[in-house]
Formats: C-alpha cells, sequence, structure tokens
C-alpha cells in the first residue's frame, strides 16, 4: 500500500509540476541525436552564494567503439533528471548537468558520475587508472542501458580493469537502494521508447533470449561501500529522457520506474 500510494503522489506531481514537458507529449517522435533548444526544458536559480553547494549530475564521456556512445539519450535524460531532483527531493540542485572524461582534473569534484551504453566502453589505461582512483577515494558510478550477456561480458572485462580485486554482487529487493525513498516490491525496469512501441518490454538484443528480466549488480570495496550500481537489462535513462514524447510512456515508466529508482539512487550515493 506504502508503495502505491508514494508512486500515485509522485505521478500528481510530476504531471501537475511539470507542464512545460507535458506540452509535448506526441509532439516529438524519433529523432537523429542533435543538441535539442535548452528552452524548451525547467530550468531553475540557485541561491548564489551556495552554487558550489549543490548536486551536479556529471556523466562520463568516453570514445565510443559500437554503435551506441557516452551520449546515449544526452542531454534530454541529464535535464530531465536534474529538473525532478530540484523538484522532488529536499537536494538543491545544478540546471546545469555537466560532462566529464575521466582523466580531467575535475572528475573528483563530482561525488556521482553516470555512464551509458557500457558496450560501446573500452577504457584506456590512463582512463582505467583514473576510474579506480576515482571509486577507491569516495566516489560512485551509476551504469545503465545495457543488455544480455554479451553486453554484460564485454563490460565485466572493461571493471576487472579497474577494479581486478572486486567481483559484481547481485542486489536482492531487500536491499536499501531499492526504499530509501521509493518503496518497490519488484525490480524497476525501463525499455527505450522505440521498443516500447514495437510491442517489447525489453531491448530484443543478443544475450536476452533466456533472460531479458532487471539484475542490479553492486560493485563493494573493502570497506563494504558500494562503488558502483550496475543497472542491468534496463534502461532507467530513457524514462528520463522520453518523458515529453508520449503520456503512456510518460506515466508506465518514467513516473513508476525511472524517476523513482534514479531518485532512490542518487539518494543512496550521497549519503554512503
Amino acid at each position: 500500500m506504502r508503495s502505491r500510494i508514494a508512486i500515485a503522489a509522485l505521478l500528481c506531481s510530476l504531471i501537475i509540476a511539470g507542464n512545460l514537458i507535458a506540452q509535448r507529449w506526441g509532439r516529438r517522435g524519433y529523432r537523429p541525436r542533435e543538441i535539442p533548444d535548452r528552452s524548451e526544458f525547467p530550468t531553475w536559480e540557485n541561491d548564489p552564494l551556495f552554487e558550489k553547494d549543490v548536486f551536479t549530475f556529471a556523466r562520463i564521456r568516453y570514445t565510443p567503439h559500437y554503435h551506441r556512445g557516452w551520449d546515449a539519450d544526452y542531454p534530454e535524460a541529464d535535464w530531465n533528471f536534474s529538473y525532478r531532483l530540484q523538484e522532488l527531493t529536499s537536494l538543491k540542485v545544478n540546471p546545469n548537468p555537466v560532462v566529464v572524461e575521466l582523466t580531467d582534473d575535475n572528475l573528483f569534484d563530482y561525488p556521482f558520475v553516470f555512464l551509458s551504453a557500457p558496450m560501446s566502453v573500452i577504457f584506456t589505461e590512463e582512463e582505467a587508472d583514473s576510474l579506480r582512483q576515482y571509486l577507491l577515494n569516495g566516489g560512485f558510478m551509476m551504469v545503465d542501458e545495457f543488455w544480455g550477456t554479451y553486453q554484460w561480458d564485454h563490460f565485466y572485462e572493461q571493471m576487472k580493469r579497474v577494479l581486478p580485486e572486486f567481483e559484481p554482487q547481485e542486489l536482492s529487493i531487500d536491499h536499501e537502494i531499492f526504499h530509501n525513498v521509493y518503496h518497490f516490491d519488484e525490480f524497476p525496469q525501463a525499455t527505450a521508447i522505440h521498443f516500447w512501441q514495437q510491442g517489447y518490454t525489453y531491448h530484443p538484443v543478443p544475450g536476452t533470449e533466456l533472460d531479458h528480466s532487471p539484475h542490479f549488480f553492486g560493485i563493494f570495496d573493502s570497506n563494504h561501500r558500494m562503488i558502483v550500481l550496475l543497472c542491468y537489462n534496463n534502461d532507467l535513462c530513457d524514462g528520463w529522457e522520453r518523458e515529453g514524447e508520449d503520456k503512456e510512456f510518460f506515466q508506465r515508466f518514467s513516473v513508476r520506474q525511472s524517476y523513482p529508482m534514479g531518485i532512490n539512487i542518487i539518494t543512496y550515493a550521497m549519503t554512503h
């Protein structure tokens, strides 16, 4: 009951406060990757005295080696999710998310980083070393939008180059990350809107034939702190990016899966 009440309240809040985005329902279909007009998306101002004390959504940029890359769902997902964090939580959030490379000097300024489409990642030695330092010195990385055993095996090998001493551990549904703000009775899962429009609830890619259910894996350091969350068989960020394109998709995935889980992840990362 608590879960249904919380999700219903979230739905009402998103619909009432999100009129600017809701006006775009049904207006935008599939489009090539191009930077949209920022003025079509909500923005806000924070107290300039505390401009360095806000949460900034940071996305990892890397050299892509596959047909999807670091900019999957960018920048709409980052803009929309930052807005919902500002709207629905007590966090003060930077309205301008950033893109950062693993070798940038300012990587360590961001306690949370987001990596999309890890099938396309092949870390350089310098990137792997920098990511290792970042994670073992307090950073947290969320990885999203990868499906099937082939994509899993590829990124598993990449992460073993970064953290060879640690194995991903599958999380159970009773883990705190599924209950700290919004309560989930089942693992959340979102699919890309174009696959959903074809009747799929998952990405029909090689390796999903036997299992396309969602799984969440944590990588924990020697102090048992989760430093990486792998959202496997999931595309949560599509629920962020595409919230303004279809009302049914918005209600089914953005409201009930992507935003609640995203908020839970940020809350967990910032309090552990």
